[in-house]
């Protein structure tokens, strides 16, 4: 027997969101020189505020801020910087609820996803940084561990808040000082964050944020003031930032694209493997670099694994984000909208077979059914190229060497997932399979003591950990 749910509704009363927003330059929120844009509610396209679009010269007012900041933050002890990041934390767990549901306004994500594993996870990793900055030169990476300078950062619209977190507070922590571009269409907790830099007394120009569109991010990159780019993002614009600093001797990671195969053996806890399979694709409505957006079933147990999955996927509620019974919330904005539905359509056009549970969709907004493609071959464009989407495209194996040889088969490398009862075939996968990080039974699970970052065409670099403070520090390697 089913049951409806009954909505339940988190309430928006808790943010205040401005009718207008500038720029957070030198510790003061200020006009920007540029025109503005608007920022929109996926789920209802409700205009939500005006935002400031940062010039050249407005960019360059930020990095000559946190140039002159650096001086202090940089001779500052490692113990001292220690007490504002562990500030920044409490107050951003304090603070949860509101950002929460202020991200998930902006972003279209479920509110208990922003509730129970953007916002937890994002002071975990500003508490974990915290811990670091005062024992630096125990970290394995040189003796007198020095800071870069400027970093010029660079974050996507599907983690907004916790994109942030992981460039931010390494940065910090290591005694560098930050400017930071949020995307264009989720500036909103970035902005927060920043009246939470105020609330910390973090010295001013020590974190500076400047919205707007790519032209802002150009000329951030582009500054001859920044010491190191850190950017996550789509893989071309990865190319053009590596582009744009070559020559030069500014320090860059890059965390970009995947499409990551979700491997599961014939000896794997099915029902286990089905929840790793939704989690890994519909997370997010799949707006994730690593999501598991190939899945990979050993033929044997292919029909059960399907049969289970669609079972699955016919339970999945789609509709408000601030619904806490909502899996799967909006899409970010209506330019990706139509580009996974491009996918989709060119999946069923060369030969896929397309298949959603029935779902009413909401009339306004942005907004996909969970879908999945079987009979999918390594030709198809939906098995290559990143959807970024709630699109799953199932192939199946015989051997684990056939497994690998599938798995390995795109220009990407961020991610895996494998599914097997036996320690020495997780093992054996992980050694083969060329990707950043290897989830063995679980997918989508992140720590901040944990690397992540990725191979091939998904970038270089990586955060988390410490190896996180490597893309930081002065000749370290991490």
């Amino acid at each position: 027997m089913a049951f409806e749910y009954a909505p339940a509704p988190e309430s928006r009363s808790i943010v205040d969101i401005k009718p207008s927003y500038g720029l957070f330059v030198d510790g003061e929120f200020v006009d920007g020189r540029g025109t503005s844009f608007k920022t929109i509610n996926p789920a209802t396209e409700e205009t939500l505020a005006e935002v400031a679009e940062a010039s050249e010269a407005d960019v360059d007012l930020a990095v000559r801020a946190a140039r002159r900041a650096f001086r202090g933050w940089s001779r500052m002890s490692g113990k001292e910087r220690a007490k504002y990041l562990f500030r920044i934390a409490r107050i951003i767990q304090e603070r949860g609820r509101e950002l929460a549901v202020l991200e998930s306004i902006d972003n279209g994500k479920p509110i208990k996803e922003s509730r129970d594993v953007d916002v937890p996870v994002v002071a975990a990793h500003f508490f974990y940084y915290a811990g670091w900055a005062d024992k630096l030169e125990y970290a394995g990476l040189g003796p007198n561990p020095q800071p870069l300078g400027v970093a010029g950062q660079v974050i996507p619209w599907n983690f907004p808040l916790l994109m942030l977190a992981w460039k931010v507070a390494p940065a910090l922590a290591c005694g560098n000082t930050v400017v930071l571009k949020p995307a264009e269409t989720t500036p909103l907790t970035a902005l927060l964050f920043a009246e939470i830099c105020q609330q910390a007394d973090l010295p001013p120009g020590v974190v500076n944020i400047v919205t707007g569109a790519s032209s802002t991010g150009q000329a951030l990159v582009s500054h001859p003031d920044i010491d190191k780019v850190a950017f996550t993002g789509s893989t071309e614009v990865g190319k053009a930032i590596a582009r744009a600093v070559a020559g030069t001797d500014k320090k860059v990671t890059l965390e970009l694209g995947g499409k990551a195969a979700n491997i599961v053996f014939d000896d794997a806890p099915i029902d286990q493997a089905v929840e790793g399979i939704v989690s890994g694709i519909f997370f997010n409505q799949g707006h994730v670099c690593c999501a598991g957006s190939r899945l990979l079933v050993q033929e044997s147990v292919a029909d059960e694994v399907m049969a289970k999955l669609k079972r699955r996927m016919g339970t999945l509620r789609v509709g408000d984000p601030l619904d806490k019974n909502t899996d799967i919330g909006a899409i970010n904005s209506r330019e990706q909208l139509d580009r996974i539905r491009e996918l989709s359509e060119v999946g069923e056009s060369e030969g896929a077979e397309r298949w959603s549970p029935a779902c009413d969709l909401p009339t306004s907004g942005f907004w996909f059914p969970p879908t999945v493609f079987t009979g999918v071959t390594q030709a198809h464009r939906i098995a290559r190229e990143e959807v970024f989407g709630p699109v799953l495209s199932v192939l199946t194996f015989r051997t684990p060497a056939e497994a690998v040889e599938k798995a390995n088969n795109t220009p990407y490398g961020l991610s895996a997932g494998v599914w097997t009862e036996k320690g020495s075939r997780i093992l054996h996968m992980a050694s083969q399979l060329r990707a950043g990080v290897v989830w063995a039974n679980t997918f989508n699970k992140f720590d901040p003591a944990s690397p992540f970052g990725g191979y091939k065409e998904s970038g270089y670099g990586r955060e988390g950990g410490r190896q996180g403070l490597a893309a930081y520090l002065k000749g370290a390697q991490g």
